[in-house]
């Protein structure tokens, strides 16, 4: 179990719902990985890559509402300046993203 934080400190993670609106393969990255733009409505088309192959084809993914971290840093990674990140955790191939269970509007943010 980690440290217990406040509810202010959870607040500080803005994460958004968006739509994947479309899937690239990334093949400079290091490890199996799609490109991914995401559509967070007022927030805008975003880029973001994940490494979710083992799970997912390219087709099951477009149209897919995802959960993103909008509030890092952008990072770099190789060619691919990542906007967002998307998460996921662990399954039984690979990396399962995090999705909502009925359609949001795009940007509405996770409390």
């Amino acid at each position: 179990m980690t440290e217990t934080i406040e509810y202010g400190d959870f607040r500080k993670v803005d994460l958004r719902v968006g739509t994947i609106i479309e899937v690239e393969n990334f093949p400079e990255a290091r490890n199996p990985t799609y490109k991914l733009k995401i559509d967070l409505g007022d927030l805008g088309i975003k880029k973001s890559s994940a490494q979710v192959t083992e799970e997912y084809s390219k087709e099951e993914l477009v149209g897919k509402q995802v959960v993103c971290v909008v509030n890092f840093p952008k990072k770099q990674i190789g060619p691919l300046m990542s906007e967002v990140l998307t998460t996921g955790f662990d399954g039984e191939k690979g990396v399962v993203i995090t999705t909502v269970d009925k359609k949001v509007k795009n940007g509405m943010r996770l409390y």
